[in-house]
């Protein structure tokens, strides 16, 4: 068995019109015994971004103070809040510079960016354990149910979807690949991300 498979667990973004959302499961393993059904894989980093990690549970919460100290570091200096790209880069640099041992997690990014003319953009990344940066027009996928994950968002996914259908499509995209996870499951998170407000819910999954 894979490293990064060994807590299990698989967080999905998605864009939509003027929105974005990104999702995980809730369960924490080791490898095929069940440990929590609680265990949070999505961090704040401002109002309008958010990032989940998945991978080894370890790694994911060392990953996580690391980055929220890097964004402080940035925001004393820069100050104002750090833009999606920009964190998707510094993420990256973050985890490349341990390449060589590298952080057994892999990122996903879902924010809003802001456009000249006042508006916003939606915005999505991935990357490996080694911050290899993967942008994305649809949806991006990490942790054990990815082959799965993509199955079902590509059947499932449209262009420019509304706050409410697009945490409909990505409720039922995690909600059914996880259910064919043994790693993953056991209820999920959702987070709607709009120029507005964040929309947070928590969704129950199949228990066995």
């Amino acid at each position: 068995m894979s490293i990064m498979q060994y807590n299990g667990g698989s967080v999905i973004a998605m864009k939509g019109k003027e929105c974005v959302a990104i999702a995980s499961d809730l369960r924490l393993g080791n490898q095929a015994l069940t440990i929590s059904c609680n265990h949070e894989k999505i961090f704040p980093v401002s109002d309008r971004v958010y990032y989940g990690l998945a991978g080894l549970a370890t790694d994911v919460d060392t990953m996580r103070q690391r980055l929220r100290y890097r964004v402080n570091m940035y925001t004393i200096k820069e100050e104002r809040e750090i833009e999606p790209e920009t964190f998707a880069r510094l993420t990256s640099s973050a985890l490349y510079e341990h390449r060589f041992g590298p952080m057994f997690v892999e990122p996903v990014i879902a924010g809003l960016s802001k456009t000249p003319s006042g508006g916003v953009e939606p915005f999505i990344a991935a990357a490996d354990l080694i911050g290899c940066l993967n942008f994305a027009k649809d949806f991006v996928v990490a942790g054990t149910a990815s082959d799965k994950l993509y199955g079902v968002a590509e059947g499932l996914w449209e262009p420019d979807l509304e706050a409410d259908d697009l945490f409909e499509t990505i409720s039922q995209t995690l909600l059914n690949a996880v259910d064919r996870d043994a790693y993953s499951g056991w209820g999920a998170i959702v987070h709607v991300i709009t120029k507005d407000k964040v929309i947070t819910r928590k969704l129950r999954g199949r228990m066995d």
